[in-house]
């Protein structure tokens, strides 16, 4: 039954009531700086879901779901094209297929994998702008971080999936702003993606993980054009004693920071996206980057190594589920795995974490990976400077190297990244360019014809 946008709402002012008017009033688009990083962002996603658009599972997805063929929309990679709900879920799978997609520490998990596939399916039949895209992408991302911030650390470290459960949230608000949906609607679209919200740590390394940021994505999509069509729901997803919060955040909420410094600066500048070097999960990035600066600066034989260590802050190593991979998907969630390839071949590229049996020279050196905690610093957070892993290398000589790592640097050339992702493929060499250029609707429809072309 659809009910009135105004049942059961607060007499007083609401937390919601206040973060759909700033996603309705905000003006990203006068920030020269965050509109930059919104199309950096959309590059380093697109790099993404090229590269996954192959990926196994999302043809399982496909074939399994329907709506290829039922519409317009475009997917990614794909010459054929699919319903808006299909697309939103096929490019958000296919963006986060290789875990090789941007995070944002107030998230702790992957806003562009959800909000972008949102906004395309969403913008093929609205006739919103290039520049309208880039301002609903800030907004939508600024509305994730927020949440995130206000939920606190404990959400994730109980088990849930922040890309999944903030991305459908994130995804509404971002495609409710490019609807150019009114304070009311918006409301109620949050709360529609908020009762979507649902994802499980306990599904990484599996093709469930990306599959996470697919649903978030359409959750979003679908919540924002209900809410336009007049559908009911509850306008007050984050006020009274049962809310997002409280069912969330494990008592660790701060309900305040949903709102507090919007936009000031953007959570797209600042602490801004880390756009991931390697394709694995950001957790072993610090490892890697430590090992791979031990390997540089000097001459490590694998096989003179006794013993590895890897520490980290409490909760540090969360998301690296895996300790014993049987092949380089696996690796994805095992710093082992990411340490002992490191060490043995000097990189870690899209080829070291493909579905592939594990080289036994590597398997001979995860094994002799530990992982410790230090229990002397603080528990990771939201906060960046929580973050960090020791690396100690014992030689069979007694003899030892270590690295400390505080600060993931990100990728360091996202033109050489798109090419790597996109195996150079020439049909896809100039959307970057087009990104960088964009304003126009038909700027827009330009880059979705381009992107709607089959990896090969």
């Amino acid at each position: 039954m659809t009910a009135s946008l105004t049942t059961n709402a607060p007499t007083t002012p609401s937390l919601t009531a206040d973060l759909a008017r700033r996603i309705v009033a905000s003006d990203p688009l006068a920030d020269a700086e965050a509109v930059q990083a919104a199309r950096v962002a959309l590059v380093d996603f697109l790099a993404c879901a090229i590269a996954g658009a192959t990926d196994p599972a999302l043809t399982i997805l496909l074939d399994t779901l329907g709506g290829v063929g039922a519409g317009d929309a475009t997917l990614i990679g794909r010459a054929a094209r699919a319903d808006a709900f299909t697309a939103a879920l096929a490019n958000g799978h296919a963006g986060h297929a290789l875990d090789y997609d941007d995070v944002h520490a107030s998230v702790r998990g992957h806003p562009g994998a959800v909000i972008v596939p949102a906004l395309l399916a969403a913008a093929d039949d609205s006739g919103a702008s290039a520049l309208d895209l880039l301002a609903a992408h800030i907004v939508g991302l600024e509305t994730m971080a927020r949440l995130g911030l206000a939920l606190g650390s404990r959400h994730y470290e109980i088990g849930f999936h922040a890309t999944a459960t903030l991305g459908s949230v994130g995804a509404a608000a971002a495609v409710a702003r490019l609807l150019r949906l009114d304070a009311a609607q918006i409301a109620v679209a949050l709360g529609l993606a908020a009762t979507q919200s649902s994802g499980l740590r306990l599904q990484f390394g599996y093709d469930a993980k990306p599959w996470h940021a697919g649903f978030a994505a359409k959750a979003g999509l679908t919540a924002a054009r209900l809410a336009a069509r007049g559908f009911g729901g509850a306008p007050d997803a984050f006020d009274g004693p049962i809310n997002f919060f409280s069912a969330f955040a494990a008592g660790a909420a701060q309900p305040d920071l949903a709102t507090r410094g919007w936009g000031e600066p953007w959570q797209i500048v600042t602490p801004g996206l880390i756009l991931k070097e390697f394709p694995c999960c950001t957790a072993a990035h610090c490892a890697a980057e430590a090992v791979l600066g031990l390997r540089a600066d000097h001459a490590i034989d694998p096989d003179r190594i006794a013993a590895i260590t890897a520490s980290f802050p409490p909760g540090g190593d969360a998301a690296l589920v895996v300790r014993r991979p049987t092949n380089g998907v696996e690796g994805r969630f095992s710093v082992e795995y990411v340490i002992a390839s490191a060490l043995v071949h000097g990189d870690l590229g899209v080829t070291t974490f493909a579905d592939r049996p594990i080289p036994p020279a590597v398997q001979s050196l995860l094994d002799r990976v530990e992982r410790r905690h230090d229990q002397d610093a603080p528990r990771m957070s939201n906060d960046p400077a929580t973050r960090f892993t020791d690396v100690t290398i014992r030689f069979t000589d007694g003899s030892s190297l270590s690295r400390r790592v505080n600060r993931i640097r990100g990728a360091q050339d996202l033109d050489a990244k798109f090419q790597d992702a996109t195996n150079r493929d020439p049909r896809f060499a100039d959307v970057p360019a087009r990104v960088f250029a964009m304003t126009t609707r038909d700027d827009l429809r330009g880059l979705t014809a381009a992107l709607g072309q089959p990896v090969s």
